[in-house]
Parts: C-alpha cells; structure tokens; sequence
C-alpha cells in the first residue's frame, strides 16, 4: 500500500559494508513514505554528502575507517547539524557501550544490525528500523515545510492495527473504585522516542524522591545495563538494570532487561522484582502492559502508573487497571511525544488521569511522588 502524499521523507545510509547498505537500502525503499537518497561508505564520504544530498534523516554504522560514527556525531555537534541519526549498532557489549555514547553525543536512536540468514530478525529489525525512520524523519521533514504522512496513515500501510480492541471514536472514562493513595511504587512504559525523552527527565527528579520506580523501555537485549548505567551518570537517584529479586529500596529506579518481563510481590519485610521470558505482550518482552497489571494487583491505589512516547497500544489496556484501582496515571501529551502511540490509546481507553509534556513530566513526578 502506498501513502497518498506528495513528499517523502529521504534517508542517507551510511555503512562500510556494501552488503549491508544494499540491505539497508532494500529496507528503506519498500516501506511506505520513505526512501534512500542516497549512501556513504564512511563519515568523510557523509559530511560531503549532506550538502549535496540533504537527507531528512540518516542510518549510521559505528565502526567505519578513516571517520565512524562517534567521530561523526561529534563532527555534527560542532557544526549544529540537526539531522536526526539513527545509530546501526552490533549486539555485542562493547557494540552496546559505544551505542549508549552515541546517544550521549546526540544520536536520536538505535537499532540492531540485522542477521543475514535470520529472516525472523530481519523482519523485526526491517520494521523497527522503518518505524524509527519514518517518526524521526516526519518531524525533520516538516521543519523543512515537506507535506508527510500523518502516522495513522503510515500504520495502515504498513498493515500495524491495534491488537484486540478497537479504540474507541471518543474518549471513554474509567471510574476509580477507591481513591487515591500514598504513592509507594512509579511504574513507567516507554517505546519509541524512549531513550532520549527518559535523558531529558531523569535528571530533573528530585533527590529527595524515596519512592521505588520501574520502567519498561522496548529495547533489545544486551543494551539494557548500558542503558541504565547511561541514565545513573545523569539521574541524582540510583538508575540501575533490574536483576530477579532485585529490592524495591527508597530512590531507586530499575530498568527491565531487555527481553524479559518484569513484575513486583510485596513481602512482609520489603518488596521485589521478579523477572521472567513468559511469552511476548502486545509483540514485546518486557511489556509495559505485563508490569502495570502486576502493580495495579499488588499496589492498587498506592501506585502512580505512567506511559509516554511510542508506537503502538503496550501499557494502555492495564494503565486503566491501575487507574480503576485508584492509582495515579499520567500520559505524555501528544506534541512533545516522538510517537503518540501508546499514550494516545491509553488516553482515549480513559486510563489517562492527566496529560503532561515532556518538558514537565519530572515535575509533576516530583510532585506527586513528594505532596503525598
């Protein structure tokens, strides 16, 4: 299915493997409402390029000769080049430390290089990467006054419906059976737009905060303890990869694993997390909607329950448990998310107490996690 609009959104690709800018390439132009403009074998190749070329957004390798992808990103901060790059990355740990950098020098994103025999990695790589691609390169590309497809559109063409439920035509209300408690526990799912909107916002929370926070980022395993280690050196409270068993201690953040679920049991002394490889949610392993049933269950309304920027409808179906249950719910606000996906759901299903921008999600989280 092709988006009926006049423009499209360009991607440059850089890479010193012919074979995988071929494959890139390949990917790029059989999704809706992109297409490559072009291709660099190393950063050098990029920097001339971008003038001739003027890319809405760019794929970029890591390691490359003569210039790679970190040079790159610095070269392009010392210019104030704004050209969303989004970071093609190995799975191996150095791989996922040099990606964590990345991000720290401006890179919007990343996804996994793709294996080539693996047609089931292909296919969820192919898709992450275009659904990246076509997010990013809208906002860019309407900044430079191109007419793109609204995101609706681009989900019917590339065939993503919500799962089991349709949404409702109008926002729908959920009604608490209790009211609001001491908040004891945050829960927080995030998607796409995840990794520099939790950059932006875990640094302005207070360091007095002493309630127990978890989050469901959707990212691949192997990069999720760089990740959190990443958010420690930035955040005044503790940001750390959450392990089974792991305590729910005063000021600490902990992070699911990439690839695992990630719950929460009260016990008598303390509470924990659990950690599990049961079956994908809504298409993702951790899913936001797995920790917010667990937190509605086990907090009811002592729990504040947040969902922010990404694509598709995970953590919308059980934030409205945790709001029935009389917790506090919070939705990021559609002009400051990357993708409004996710809470966009949330908030027509009625699970949404109050919208916030990104810009105050940490104040209101201060807040709240503080007047109560």
């Amino acid at each position: 299915m092709i988006i009926e609009t006049s423009d499209t959104i360009d991607v440059l690709i850089c890479d010193d493997s012919a074979l995988m800018r071929n494959l890139i390439s390949k990917i790029v132009d059989a999704a809706p409402g992109i297409k490559t403009c072009g291709t660099a074998m190393n950063g050098k190749f990029l920097v001339n390029k971008i003038p001739l070329l003027k890319p809405d957004i760019i794929v970029l390798d890591i390691e490359m000769p003569e210039m790679n992808g970190v040079e790159f990103l610095k070269w392009r901060k010392e210019n104030n080049i704004d050209i969303p790059v989004i970071m093609l990355s190995s799975i191996a740990k150095a791989g996922s430390a040099i990606t964590m950098q990345c991000l720290e020098l401006g890179a919007v994103d990343f996804v996994t290089k793709p294996g080539s025999t693996d047609t089931s990695d292909l296919t969820t790589v192919s898709k992450r990467l275009t659904e990246l691609l076509f997010s990013y390169g809208k906002l860019y590309a309407e900044k430079k006054g191109k007419r793109i497809a609204s995101q609706d559109s681009y989900l019917k063409a590339m065939k993503v419906h919500y799962e089991t439920e349709v949404l409702p035509a109008e926002k729908t209300d959920v009604k608490p059976i209790r009211e609001h408690g001491k908040i004891e526990v945050v829960a927080i799912g995030i998607s796409t737009g995840g990794p520099n909107a939790l950059r932006e916002v875990f640094p302005k929370l207070s360091p007095d905060i002493k309630t127990p926070m978890l989050v469901v980022q959707h990212m691949p395993k192997g990069f999720t303890k760089e990740f959190a280690d990443s958010l420690n050196k930035i955040c005044p409270l503790e940001v750390k990869e959450a392990q089974e068993g792991d305590l729910l201690k005063p000021g600490r953040i902990l992070i699911a694993p990439g690839d695992y679920h990630i719950t929460v049991e009260k016990m008598p002394l303390a509470s924990i997390c659990h950690i599990n490889q049961e079956p994908p949610c809504n298409g993702h392993r951790p899913s936001a909607d797995i920790l917010f049933k667990s937190v509605a269950s086990v907090y009811e309304n002592k729990c504040l329950g947040i969902i922010m920027t990404g694509m598709g409808r995970d953590g919308a179906k059980e934030l409205c448990e945790i709001r029935k249950q009389g917790g506090w719910t919070l939705g990021q606000d559609e002009k400051s998310c990357i993708v409004y996906g996710m809470p966009k759901v949330a908030f027509q299903l009625g699970a949404v107490e109050k919208q916030v921008s990104l810009e105050n999600m940490a104040d209101e989280i201060n807040r709240l996690c503080l007047s109560n």
